[in-house]
């Protein structure tokens, strides 16, 4: 019998290779020799990489058997995820091999900051001996500000407890009982920037955290704060950051990760309270050796039709047909809910109802906690750690079912509170030969619209005149209304309108709509495209 061909591109540790085991044909190719790669990858099931190889749409054109690509580390910026998920290649990485490195990184930055660690050391280097000139300040007694209680962040607040430092961070989707149980008091990050000494930063780059901390936040810190961001370039606007530097707002700052890298920005790498290193998280002996072997356990798990816990596009184990195509959906409600709930959540039930529930769906829980966090970690969220994030965060999740099904053949709702005590729902089904997911019902409203990229959900009283309202506000700011449907608990009373629209809506046009409208509720929903 013909063993898969598992095709490693890059250096990786002898440890990798005897993680896959004798149950495979182990070919190497050199990744970045283009004409190689595309030839070698004719004959591959998997391919494991790091970061130089571009695992392109032609790559995946070339390689007709291919089943799964396993990136050895972190990042996935050298894989067309998009493409390889068309072609049904499966994608993972290792998400959790570096997270003690980037932490201990970070915690090292901390230190270096404290005590003029790299200035001294030239210093001394160039033949100098200028002990005064390099006095630091202690971590003991500081206000250290987390901001981003992922699991880096928390393991950064594990190391530093020992420092005898107050821990405070910023956080929106962590609960107080979470902080509490790590030590840790929940700001806002108006609040951190001001009480912090020093602060690190630990959250996703999204288009809500790029330029995150800036201008207005220098101007409020503390001009002892010393800042690190070992987590995601452009999350400190680096030009706001030369500014404050400059002008002194701040005493210092250390960067392992840049807008572009390598930096772009002469003018802050020379300022002399900047500490910088070159995207290093990652670098160690013990990160690059758990990647490799868990990508190797990976690639194992996916040629054998196994749960792959570290897939980052689609659900991988033995899956019934019947459940399959229910996965994207429910992600999908998944997200919904968190842009419904937008904080902290506490609780959350996966309703199941109908012919589904004559099926293993254990799978539709993990798809919607993956929705639900999708957007909000800095970690690849896989339907196998997307529990402990969960559990993190403490969640109480329930998968519940029902074989009655009122109005559909199957229905998936997610029903859940946040910490406030707020309530919120929406469910979905998948109708028709071709499936078309659809939303079914909306915070306890009943409606019947396919789900999209892009929807706007508000509530107001009900009253003539509504629609020509918004409808006139998108049209002048040239967001094309796709569909809309409208749902009312009685006449007079309060109403729900569901629509979708063909891009992201700007917030100063929601924000007019918002008032004039008088909205009791305007949440704008923008699902990670599948």
């Amino acid at each position: 019998m013909t063993k898969p061909v598992v095709l490693i591109a890059e250096q990786l540790s002898p440890a990798t290779v005897a993680a896959l085991g004798p149950d495979f044909d182990v070919r190497e190719v050199d990744g970045t020799d283009r004409a190689a790669l595309l030839a070698a990858l004719a004959e591959a099931d998997a391919l494991l990489v790091r970061s130089a190889t571009q695992v392109d749409a032609e790559a995946i054109a070339a390689a007709s058997r291919l089943k799964v690509v396993a990136r050895a580390g972190v990042g996935l910026d050298n894989v067309d995820i998009p493409t390889a998920t068309k072609a049904g290649v499966m994608v993972v990485n290792a998400p959790t091999s570096n997270i003690v490195s980037a932490a201990e990184l970070a915690i090292a930055h901390l230190l270096g900051l404290a005590r003029h660690l790299p200035e001294a050391h030239a210093s001394l280097k160039a033949g100098e001996w200028k002990r005064s000139r390099f006095t630091g300040v202690e971590l003991y007694e500081k206000t250290v500000g987390i901001v981003g209680l992922g699991r880096i962040g928390t393991l950064v607040a594990q190391r530093l407890a020992p420092f005898g430092v107050t821990l405070v961070a910023y956080d929106p989707y962590v609960t107080p009982a979470r902080a509490q149980q790590l030590g840790v008091q929940l700001l806002s990050l108006d609040e951190l920037m001001r009480a912090a000494d020093f602060i690190t930063v630990h959250i996703p780059k999204t288009p809500e955290t790029t330029g995150l901390i800036g201008d207005p936040e220098f101007a409020i810190a503390k001009p002892e704060l010393r800042i690190v961001n070992a987590s995601r370039g452009g999350i400190i606007d680096e030009d706001a950051l030369d500014r404050a530097l400059a002008a002194g707002l701040i005493a210092g700052a250390a960067l392992d990760v840049f807008t572009a890298e390598p930096p772009r920005n002469p003018a802050l790498i020379a300022q002399p309270n900047l500490q910088v290193t070159p995207h290093l998280g990652a670098s160690t002996d013990e990160a690059q050796e758990k990647a490799g072997v868990a990508v190797a356990r990976s690639v194992r798990l996916a040629l054998d039709g196994e749960l792959v816990p570290d897939a980052v596009n689609v659900a991988g184990g033995v899956i019934d047909p019947y459940v399959r195509p229910g996965i994207p959906l429910v992600e999908r409600l998944g997200q919904v809910f968190a842009a419904l709930a937008a904080g902290p959540i506490a609780t959350l039930d996966v309703e199941v109802r109908g012919d589904l529930t004559e099926y293993d769906v254990s799978v539709l829980k993990l798809a919607a906690l993956k929705g639900l966090f999708v957007r909000t970690l800095t970690e690849n969220v896989s339907y196998v750690n997307a529990p402990l994030f969960a559990e993190e965060r403490g969640i109480q999740v329930r998968l519940i079912t029902d074989p009655v099904s009122a109005d559909f053949r199957n229905v998936i709702t997610l029903k859940g509170t946040t910490t406030t005590g707020a309530t919120h729902s929406v469910s979905g089904t998948l109708t028709g030969p071709k499936q078309i997911a659809k939303l079914t019902e909306v915070e306890g409203y009943d409606v019947e619209v396919p789900l999209a990229d892009h929807h706007v959900v508000f509530t107001y009283t009900d009253r003539p005149g509504i629609v020509a309202q918004y409808g006139a506000a998108f049209g002048e700011a040239g967001v094309n209304i796709a569909a809309m449907q409208i749902a009312r608990d009685v006449a007079g009373g309060t109403a729900l309108s569901v629509l979708t629209i063909d891009s992201e809506a700007p917030e100063e046009v929601l924000d007019d709509i918002r008032a004039s409208i008088d909205a009791s509720r305007l949440v704008a929903i923008d699902l990670v495209a599948e």
